[in-house]
C-alpha cells in the first residue's frame, strides 16, 4: 500500500504526471479533463518530508510486490503493534532520493511505549532509547552514502493526543500527566539531549547486528 500510494501524491508534484500504472488501470473512471489538474499540481519543491516509523519487506520483478512475511513469534513490536524495522530509516531516504532527487527531511520518526512514572518520579523508557539508537544508526548510514538528509525530527517532544488513538499512545520524550498537565522528562529525553549536543557521537560505534 505504501509503495502504491506515495507515487500517487509525489509524482504529480515533482514530475507533473501520474504514474503510468495508475492511469492505465483507472483511466476509464477518471472525469473529463482530469489532466488539467496536473498543471496546477506541479511545483518546484525544495525538499521531501518523510514520516517513517517502520518498513515492509518487498520482492521486485521490476515492480514493487509486498513480500509474504507473516508475523513471527516474539517479533519486536511497538505498543501500536508496528514492527520495529530500523533499516527503514536507511532504505526510505535512499529510495525517495533516487526516485525524486530532492533533499530529505525525516519529519516524523519515533515509538509509542507504555510509559509510566516510577516510584522515584522518573520515567524509564529503555525501549525508546534502543529504538532511536538503532534507527539513527541506519539514518547515519544513508548520510554516509551521500543521501542528502538535511534534518531529523523526533515524534514527539511530548505525549499528546494521537489522532484516532486519543491519549492511549505515548510517543513523547516528555511524559505528560493528562489529568494534572504535569510534565516529566523521560530517560529518553535526557539521552536524546546528549545525542544532539554531541552531534551523534554519543551513539557510539555502530553495532554489527540490529
Amino acid at each position: 500500500n505504501i509503495a502504491w500510494n506515495n507515487p500517487l501524491w509525489l509524482d504529480p508534484v515533482v514530475f507533473g504526471r501520474y504514474p503510468e500504472k495508475y492511469v492505465s488501470s483507472l483511466e476509464e473512471h477518471l472525469p473529463t479533463g482530469w489532466e488539467d489538474v496536473l498543471e496546477r499540481a506541479a511545483s518546484e519543491i525544495d525538499f521531501l518530508g518523510l514520516n517513517i516509523y517502520h518498513g515492509q519487506l518487498i520482492d521486485s520483478d521490476g515492480s514493487v510486490i509486498e513480500a509474504d512475511h507473516p508475523r513471527r513469534i516474539g517479533e519486536q513490536l511497538t505498543s501500536m503493534g508496528w514492527p520495529v524495522t530500523p533499516e527503514a530509516l536507511y532504505w526510505g531516504p535512499k529510495l525517495f532520493y533516487e526516485a525524486y532527487g530532492k533533499p530529505i527531511y525525516i519529519t516524523e520518526n519515533g515509538i509509542s511505549c507504555r510509559d509510566m512514572p516510577g516510584v522515584e518520579s522518573r520515567v524509564h523508557d529503555p525501549q525508546r532509547i534502543e529504538f532511536l539508537r538503532r534507527y539513527l544508526f541506519h539514518l547515519h548510514r544513508a548520510v554516509d552514502e551521500g543521501i542528502p538528509v538535511k534534518g531529523y525530527f523526533h515524534w514527539s517532544l511530548m505525549d499528546n493526543f494521537e489522532w484516532a488513538e486519543g491519549y492511549k499512545e505515548r510517543f513523547g520524550l516528555i511524559y505528560v500527566d493528562f489529568q494534572t498537565q504535569k510534565r516529566m522528562i523521560k530517560d529518553s529525553g535526557y539521552w536524546y539531549q546528549q545525542v544532539i549536543e554531541s552531534r551523534g557521537k554519543s551513539l557510539g560505534a555502530s553495532p554489527k547486528h540490529f
